[in-house]
């Protein structure tokens, strides 16, 4: 279990007939399916993986490179904590009670709700409106809602109770956090609510929670039974939670806890392509695989390691849970923390050009853009999507690096955020000495470029734009 405090945040099937059953068997495979009704686990519009092939959740991360605190974090979450899978079918047989989260597929026609937002209504969607598609069924019958329980039961005290929701004709997500339906005033209330364009990468806003404390979406983090049992490997990273957690980092935009030692929201964890999975049943390496390829992001506070998957009665924890306790957090490795993954190739993109505009400053006040010097070995991340005229679709810049009053002889290196560090350098030094060199710099997903000093003393580094590609 969750819980979204700084210290912590953190289960069922009915009987239809089956002429019903087998009219929605019929339907399942279709993306755009307009008037089918609301279906608890339906099918999810394609192409899958959710959301655009270079989303944070489905980047390929297996060659990005390790956080020079990789082992500090692993060892903080602990090198022999086993790895659990959050997930499975009813409690027990019939029970409202489910393991794993539920999630409903409804039609563009689904009629929309208001819901009152009791806890983060400053960073929820949809506020004082008729927003979310909730299907009438969740109000009393059980599976639909985290937890199992009907919307009618309050247990939001207890349980995180997500209500997740597809609109599979617009490809649009809705979710929603500790969910309840008060009869007295016949609406829905909650804690927080998100809505997200699966046809698009937008981030919350910095700040933001989400139906996750992280402020991501929760759906394409889930294992699901259908990509886990069917032909093709799974294509995207899976949700995982942490006892305790210390800010955050891309793709995240909230924080939820200020632990020193912790894992920040966004983190990502890569299992080691060193670790043998053949022992282990074909499920579950197909899985393995994923975490080796894709990784795990942290979403939330919770148990340590404790990956989130769909409600489905066809789950086998008899199974899964061996499985997933053969692996433990020292076969991990966290990568590059705020990793974007491999820029676009600026190559085949337009360029334009810009009035010189001086973009960096290191001799001016403290901030983002200026002071103070560069350290020696250090590095600094400086976004410039938006200023001076870059977009937020440039890919790459055209820029003059100028270094002034250097303290010993060295180097900088430009290159784009969440990517590992070239060996070529951008411009070298002598002590004391002015030098400036023109540059073409590749950006990062969102706009960003990281400057490391290779120098054994401060420097002052300028940059001013000329043009950009995208």
């Amino acid at each position: 279990m969750t819980d979204r405090s700084p210290e912590g945040r953190g289960m069922r099937r009915s009987v239809i007939g089956l002429g019903f059953l087998c009219a929605l068997l019929l339907f399942a495979g279709s993306t755009n399916a307009v008037g089918l009704g609301p279906i608890q686990g339906g099918a999810l519009p394609g192409p899958l993986p959710l959301f655009p092939a270079d989303n944070w959740w489905n980047v390929d991360i297996s060659a990005a490179p390790v956080d020079p605190n990789s082992t500090n974090f692993i060892n903080f979450v602990g090198v022999t904590r086993g790895l659990h899978p959050d997930f499975g079918g009813e409690v027990s047989p019939g029970s409202a009670q489910v393991y794993g989260m539920p999630y409903a597929v409804v039609d563009g026609t689904q009629p929309k709700v208001q819901v009152n937002f009791v806890l983060y209504p400053g960073e929820s969607d949809g506020v004082g409106v008729a927003f979310y598609p909730i299907p009438t069924q969740a109000i009393t019958q059980p599976h639909w809602i985290e937890g199992g329980d009907p919307g009618t039961v309050d247990v939001r005290a207890d349980e995180d109770r997500h209500l997740l929701i597809v609109d599979r004709d617009n490809k649009y997500l809705y979710e929603l956090y500790n969910v309840f339906y008060n009869t007295t005033t016949g609406q829905w209330e909650a804690g927080a609510g998100a809505f997200f364009d699966m046809n698009t990468n937008n981030r919350r806003p910095d700040g933001w929670t989400s139906a996750d404390a992280a402020g991501l979406a929760i759906l394409p983090g889930l294992v699901r039974y259908d990509e886990s049992s069917g032909p093709d490997e799974i294509g995207h990273a899976f949700r995982v939670t942490v006892r305790a957690t210390n800010g955050y980092v891309y793709p995240a935009s909230h924080s939820a806890g200020s632990n020193p030692q912790a894992l920040p929201m966004g983190a990502r964890l890569r299992l080691k392509a060193s670790k043998d999975i053949s022992s282990f049943p074909a499920q579950a390496q197909k899985m393995f695989r994923a975490m080796k390829k894709y990784g795990l992001i942290v979403a939330d506070n919770g148990s340590d390691m404790f990956i989130t998957g769909t409600y489905d009665n066809n789950w086998d924890n008899s199974i899964l849970n061996p499985a997933f306790s053969g692996l433990t957090a020292d076969d991990f490795d966290v990568i590059q923390l705020g990793y974007q993954g491999p820029p676009s190739p600026a190559t085949a993109a337009a360029f334009y050009t810009l009035t010189p505009c001086r973009v960096i400053d290191t001799r001016g006040a403290t901030g983002p853009f200026g002071g103070p010097a560069l350290a020696a070995g250090a590095e600094r991340v400086f976004t410039l999507a938006g200023r001076c005229g870059i977009p937020s679709s440039a890919r790459a810049v055209t820029v003059n690096v100028t270094v002034t009053g250097p303290a010993a002889a060295g180097f900088l290196t430009l290159h784009p955020g969440g990517t590992a560090l070239p060996l070529a350098s951008t411009i070298n030094f002598r002590p004391g000495q002015t030098r400036a060199n023109n540059a073409v710099v590749l950006l990062g997903i969102v706009g960003d470029a990281r400057v490391m000093c290779g120098a054994t003393g401060t420097t002052h580094f300028v940059l001013d734009v000329t043009g950009y590609f995208q």
